[in-house]
């Protein structure tokens, strides 16, 4: 793939998943990320899952960038990781930017130097995707219509966003500096993020002008039709139809009988409103074919329809998880290139600093470095 941010160079400070998300997409796209983290390793560095003792996530999650360890809990460490971001021109960021790495202290040694911090709330109280997501309210809209205890998420899907986010504000600093010279400091939260998501898809003038809140509807999708449905053979797949032609397509692939039902399936609203009906047509219909039945038939309509995966099914099934790319972005003609190998914890440490044009043995013996 064409490195299109070759000449980007971004030094990354953080834990977990929004920042090192945001320093991973980065990188795929040919910028230069160096990941700087304490003597031993941050927060993350033993983060489950586990594989012979090295974590799958901080592996995952530093693919493409290059790792230096320091001891930042001294003045010397910290005075390197500075000279490290000054050099580079920006730091992306979801931990304390203190001492010598404050982004008014960085902006002395560098005037348009470009920092993006992500924080968890917007007025700096600490929060986690977790957390932030319990008071988005989607918790009490997922689940069974009968359950009566909130459904957490699996995926971080505030991080992932906040990560992905960060990113745009890192690039868009980054031009307003190419333009006017002026350097920036950018500051977003998981919480501002979820309120934002929450507003786009109007959630929120729901709640402001409907006065009957969003219930749960199970498997169900909200004013739509789509459901989970099991196979003769076990397997479980969804079926989808959003718009008049999806509908068309799934009552033209089963040959069910929907005209029974009485209503224009055709308009979204009705499919909604009768969307138990359709279910008991639709139902025994997948029930007595399998996987591959059902799959051949709505492929040959045009069904909106997909299979439920584990992971490792998804491995065995899917060739772009057997072999990701890089970054799923593809820019003209270009191929994806493969996914590159996550760093060893302070292994571009030497390297990275000799470039800088650090003294690395001194370094070393002062215990700044391992």
């Amino acid at each position: 793939m064409e490195p299109v941010l070759e000449g980007l160079r971004v030094v990354e400070l953080s834990a977990f998943v929004a920042a090192p998300l945001g320093g991973a997409t980065l990188a795929a796209l040919g910028a230069e990320v160096v990941r700087i983290d304490p003597l031993g390793g941050g927060i993350d560095i033993g983060r489950w899952p586990l594989h012979e003792g090295r974590s799958l996530y901080w592996a995952g999650l530093n693919r493409g960038k290059r790792s230096v360890a320091l001891d930042l809990r001294s003045e010397r460490g910290q005075q390197v990781a500075a000279r490290l971001a000054t050099s580079a021109g920006a730091v992306l960021t979801n931990l304390p930017a203190r001492g010598p790495l404050a982004y008014e202290q960085l902006r002395r040694g560098r005037a348009d130097m470009v920092m993006v911090e992500v924080g968890g709330r917007p007025d700096g109280r600490p929060a986690v995707d977790y957390t932030v997501n319990a008071g988005a309210g989607f918790p009490l809209v997922t689940g069974p219509e009968a359950y009566d205890r909130p459904v957490n998420h699996v995926l971080p899907a505030w991080d992932v966003a906040t990560g992905l986010l960060a990113t745009t504000g890192l690039l868009a600093a980054d031009r307003r500096r190419l333009r006017t010279g002026q350097g920036s400091l950018v500051r977003l939260s998981l919480g501002e993020v979820a309120v934002a998501v929450a507003s786009h898809l109007g959630l929120l003038d729901e709640a402001r002008l409907i006065e009957e809140p969003r219930g749960r509807f199970g498997n169900h999708l909200f004013g739509t039709f789509a459901r989970d449905f099991r196979t003769s053979d076990g397997r479980f797949l969804i079926v989808l139809a959003l718009t008049p032609r999806q509908w068309r397509s799934l009552a033209e692939a089963t040959g069910l009988p929907f005209d029974r039902i009485g209503a224009d399936l055709t308009d979204e609203g009705e499919r909604w409103r009768h969307r138990e009906e359709i279910c008991a047509l639709l139902e025994p219909w997948v029930a007595a074919r399998s996987q591959r039945e059902v799959a051949e038939t709505f492929e040959r309509h045009q069904v909106l329809w997909g299979p439920y995966r584990t992971f490792k099914e998804l491995l065995a099934e899917e060739p772009l998880a057997s072999a990701p790319a890089a970054s799923p972005l593809r820019f003209d003609d270009h191929k994806r290139a493969p996914a590159p190998a996550a760093p060893v914890l302070g292994g571009d440490t030497e390297e990275v600093l000799r470039e800088a044009g650090e003294d690395v043995e001194k370094l070393r013996r002062e215990g700044t470095i391992a």
